[in-house]
């Protein structure tokens, strides 16, 4: 596929799913840059139900970020023990906030290359941040919707999220950055999923070369 086709497929495959998902944002509950921050932190292997479920009395007990970086660490495995790997999470949530605080005064920076100095971020969650809180595209966030969904559609054959992120934004304008991953997130939650795929109801349909439906016809 050369390289005008693929224009036209992802504005394509853009403009459908921004007609059903409209604008969006981050689906993490949050009212502080570092609460987002620790939220993502919790969202790794783990629901973004289970840590909207969790964060409300973790935010609750740790109200500004110097009590996070000054939180004892076997009350803050208590707190986030639901939504698993807590230890590491609990070094990670630590490490981070003392860096915020000591070294940042408390201002999340607005570039990757800084944000993945931090414990616990990396460049998937770097994108979120940028893309969340100052409306900055310096990537793709690539997740499993993500990464699934993009070689369904062909627009990859990359199993490595940073080439998959690479391929991604060759393929799509840099003010579609900002939506697509969220896009996809929230199609392989609906009728793409890993386990369950509805090739008959998805909106994509008629375009996907994954489509089962079109391969068995």
């Amino acid at each position: 596929m050369n390289s005008g086709k693929i224009s036209s497929f992802t504005n394509k495959i853009y403009k459908i799913l921004e007609a059903e998902y409209g604008k969006v944002s981050c689906p993490l509950h949050y009212k502080k840059p570092h609460e987002l921050a620790i939220a993502v932190i919790l969202s790794a292997q783990c629901t973004d139900e289970r840590v909207n479920l969790t964060t409300p009395e973790l935010f609750k007990r740790y109200p500004t970020l110097e009590d996070f970086a000054n939180a004892s660490p076997e009350d803050l495995e208590k707190l986030i023990f639901s939504t698993g790997f807590y230890k590491n999470k609990t070094k990670s949530i630590l490490g981070f906030s003392k860096k915020l605080l000591n070294e940042y005064r408390g201002k999340l920076p607005e570039s990757i290359q800084e944000l993945i100095e931090f414990p616990g971020i990396g460049r998937k969650t770097a994108n979120v941040l940028l893309n969340e809180l100052y409306n900055k595209s310096e990537g793709i966030v690539v997740d499993t919707h993500v990464k699934r969904i993009s070689k369904l559609l062909g627009l990859t054959v990359s199993q490595d999220p940073i080439q998959i992120e690479r391929d991604l934004m060759s393929k799509f304008h840099q003010d579609q950055w900002l939506n697509i991953s969220l896009y996809f997130i929230f199609l392989g939650r609906s009728t793409c999923s890993a386990r369950n795929r509805q090739c008959s109801i998805c909106i994509l349909k008629k375009i996907c070369p994954s489509n089962q439906e079109l391969l068995q016809s």
